[in-house]
């Protein structure tokens, strides 16, 4: 059930040469200048003298070199990289009120979290995005694209000990993520992505979804375009019930994969825009721009170059930060490739598309 795909013609940039037009796209995150995670380290450190408004310096500084970063590559939307951000889920859980914290859990190999507990109704205090927003809008020359950790996410990522069931807390936290979207739209944001990656692996939960997306989406204006990020998992667990959700876009991870789950998505009529990973953010390993026109093509097996973003699968923040750059550069590159290939009536649109290598 798309909201409204046709927003997404607002992020054609002018100048824009070919009369076909894949929109382009980053996740979200981006790997963070290493000065930036020394000045991080500095404020943290009780023995220096580095501020917590130096460090508010270094987050802006660190924005504007991403988000020129991205314009540099090409990108029709940009984010800042969540230079701000440390991680998705403890971000967001430090701005809610009935979230404490109690120290790290060993998540897997020798990666920590700091899961949080839900220890009291969660509420709506101040705006958790919209200064961020509104400065990287204010450094940008293109649209800008707000990802948001999901509902569904902070609550299974999280220790419940206050709601009666995980699904009450998902729907009481999706109540709050509208209250965000709201103060974002108002300050100009026309892009939102809601990260769920907690969805595909997890069996029979996409109604609990779909009911968090109808209080996200509740009141936001039809020209606001909406996506969903779901990164790995088994996508045949949510499809074809994701066509239900109210949404305009749905961001997959399937470049890690192969494409083998892309079939997944042939039958019945995928409904929403796919924005679809072409590059691999666990491999250091840059794809040649051939290599990139190959998977975008997978995503022309599910629906039209019209209702086709392209990105990379998910977050590229553990890539070096040049590999990341050249990854994105080539990414443009292969889309733009496309479109004038599409123009020109060289690709047919009804031949069959080989399996990927």
């Amino acid at each position: 059930m798309s909201r409204n795909a046709t927003n997404r013609e607002q992020f054609r940039p002018a100048t824009h040469e070919n009369e076909h037009f894949l929109l382009t796209t980053v996740v979200g995150s981006y790997p963070k200048p290493k000065w930036l995670n020394r000045a991080t380290d500095l404020a943290s450190d009780p023995d220096s003298k580095f501020t917590d408004e130096h460090l508010h310096e270094a987050h802006d500084d660190a924005c504007r070199a991403i988000v020129d970063e991205h314009e540099r590559a090409g990108l029709d939307t940009v984010v800042d990289g969540e230079m701000r951000r440390n991680e998705m889920v403890e971000y967001f859980a430090h701005r809610i009120p009935g979230y404490e914290f109690n120290g790290p859990v060993k998540v897997w190999g020798h990666n920590y979290f700091d899961k949080p507990s839900v220890v009291g109704e969660v509420e709506y205090d101040e705006p958790w995005l919209v200064d961020e927003f509104e400065f990287t809008r204010n450094a940008a020359s293109r649209p800008v694209k707000v990802p948001i950790t999901g509902p569904y996410t902070l609550a299974s990522w999280s220790f419940n000990e206050q709601y009666d069931s995980e699904e009450a807390l998902a729907y009481a936290l999706a109540d709050l993520v509208n209250e965000e979207i709201e103060q974002l739209v108002e300050a100009g944001a026309t892009y939102i992505q809601i990260d769920e990656p907690a969805l595909a692996t997890t069996p029979d939960d996409h109604a609990i979804v779909g009911e968090c997306l109808e209080r996200i989406v509740a009141g936001v204006p039809d020209e606001v375009r909406i996506g969903l990020h779901v990164c790995y998992g088994d996508y045949s667990r949510i499809y074809p019930e994701l066509n239900d959700y109210p949404i305009d876009e749905f961001d997959v991870e399937l470049c890690n994969g192969g494409y083998e789950q892309i079939d997944v998505f042939t039958d019945p009529e995928f409904e929403p825009d796919l924005a679809l990973g072409v590059v691999d953010v666990h491999t250091a390993e840059v794809e040649s721009v051939e290599e990139i026109k190959a998977n975008i093509k997978q995503g022309l097996k599910v629906v039209p170059p019209e209702k086709l973003t392209v990105s990379p699968d998910c977050g590229v923040k553990l890539l070096p930060r040049e590999v990341a750059y050249e990854k994105m550069k080539n990414m443009v590159t292969a889309a733009r490739e496309i479109e004038a290939e599409l123009d020109a009536g060289e690709i047919d649109l009804t031949a069959p598309v080989p399996k990927a290598d």
